[in-house]
């Protein structure tokens, strides 16, 4: 029986509360909630990871030490070094000591305080060209200066042409090969090139028409370089090919005399000079006497480019004289790689059967790259590579002695 007046309005009579061991999932859900509190209070309470549980390590960061400096040389050691010349960043040797154990020229650039410094590797023949110009053998000319012999009977060519020198496996009396490359001076990269591509002993032949003559003359005289004038000629057709102003002509009003004027001044240094085309102007006999006697007078060497057959070059020369020589072989007649390498082929076995031969060609990125290669592997084969001016015929002989002369 219910007490209506003890219960609140509306409230149904209590039920008494079931026994927990009649109810199977209390457990359950009991134990599940704890797991996920706990897993929850680990979390929360657990060390952040930034990265995200990807390995990493941990280094230790220190201030970096410096070098340790260097064993500084006894007192007098040092004042001796440093009274002579500076000492290179990092190292203890001091300039003329690197130069003496590498068998490198190091020049400071910018003056004595710069630490800029040009490094250049000398001749390995250790060969030496005379500065140019040589005040013995030049005279102030109209349109610069000129090529003279001098008071004391010195010679331009003398002056100015690189010694023969052999290395020590060429045998006495080994043929001589010459290479001259020419063209050189109208582009400047080109003769750049040229200049340090090629090895010392290779003869080079500047156009007069090029800009700084001078300073490519005297950089390819540095590397060891023998250098030539190339004087244009008159071809057969010109003025349709006009080789450019000042072309030798025949039939010019002073013999030619002017304009070989202005092309020997174009810069200084070289031993002699070559023709460049020529064909009329090498067959007529006046013409070709008043340009060569120029040449002989001055002191200097002639060499026919051997293109033209009918050149009285080889005739006139001994009666003035005048040492000469002839090119044997044009390398670059026909500028394929196998036409290069037939045509030095060639003129290695002239050289072989005359005692010396000369190859001419021009200065192409191709064909230069082909001579140095063959250059350097002349001592090899047993022939030695011989500027231009080693393999000329003497004073009163023509071009066809040159190599019995030797």
């Amino acid at each position: 029986m219910t007490d209506e007046l003890n219960e609140p309005l509306g409230r149904e009579p209590r039920r008494p509360a079931a026994d927990a061991a009649s109810s199977p999932r209390r457990p359950v859900v009991a134990v599940a909630g704890a797991l996920v509190a706990a897993g929850a209070i680990a979390l929360y309470l657990a060390p952040k990871d930034p990265f995200g549980g990807e390995p990493y390590a941990v280094a230790k960061i220190e201030p970096a030490k410096p070098p340790e400096p260097a064993s500084a040389p006894p007192p007098q050691q040092q004042q001796t070094v440093a009274a002579a010349e500076p000492v290179l960043p990092g190292n203890e040797l001091g300039i003329s000591e690197i130069e003496q154990l590498s068998g490198v020229k190091v020049t400071r650039h910018g003056g004595e305080g710069s630490t800029a410094r040009i490094i250049r590797i000398d001749p390995p023949s250790g060969v030496k060209l005379a500065p140019a110009p040589d005040r013995r053998v030049v005279e102030k000319g109209r349109y610069g200066l000129l090529p003279r012999i001098g008071a004391d009977g010195a010679r331009p060519m003398d002056v100015y042409s690189r010694p023969f020198v052999t290395g020590p496996t060429i045998k006495p009396g080994a043929p001589r090969l010459a290479l001259v490359v020419g063209g050189l001076g109208l582009n400047a990269q080109y003769s750049l090139d040229a200049i340090e591509q090629l090895p010392e002993g290779v003869t080079l032949a500047f156009a007069p028409y090029g800009t700084d003559l001078d300073r490519l003359v005297a950089q390819a005289r540095t590397r060891g370089h023998e250098a030539l004038l190339q004087a244009p000629m008159e071809p057969f057709d010109y003025p349709q090919n006009n080789p450019g102003p000042h072309t030798l002509v025949t039939g010019a009003q002073d013999g030619g005399a002017d304009d070989m004027q202005w092309l020997m001044s174009r810069f200084a240094g070289y031993a002699g000079v070559m023709n460049h085309l020529g064909g009329r102007f090498m067959a007529d006999e006046n013409a070709l006497y008043g340009a060569l006697s120029e040449i002989a007078q001055r002191g200097l060497f002639f060499l026919d480019d051997g293109a033209s057959p009918q050149s009285l070059a080889g005739k006139l020369a001994p009666k003035l004289s005048l040492p000469n020589g002839k090119v044997d072989v044009i390398l670059d007649q026909r500028a394929t790689p196998q036409s290069i390498d037939a045509a030095l082929a060639q003129l290695e076995t002239l050289a072989r059967d005359k005692g010396a031969a000369i190859g001419f060609a021009n200065a192409t990125p191709a064909t230069v790259a082909r001579i140095a290669r063959y250059a350097r592997d002349l001592e090899r084969r047993g022939i030695a590579l011989a500027p231009v001016s080693a393999t000329l015929a003497p004073r009163g002989a023509s071009s066809a002695d040159a190599g019995r002369g030797q």
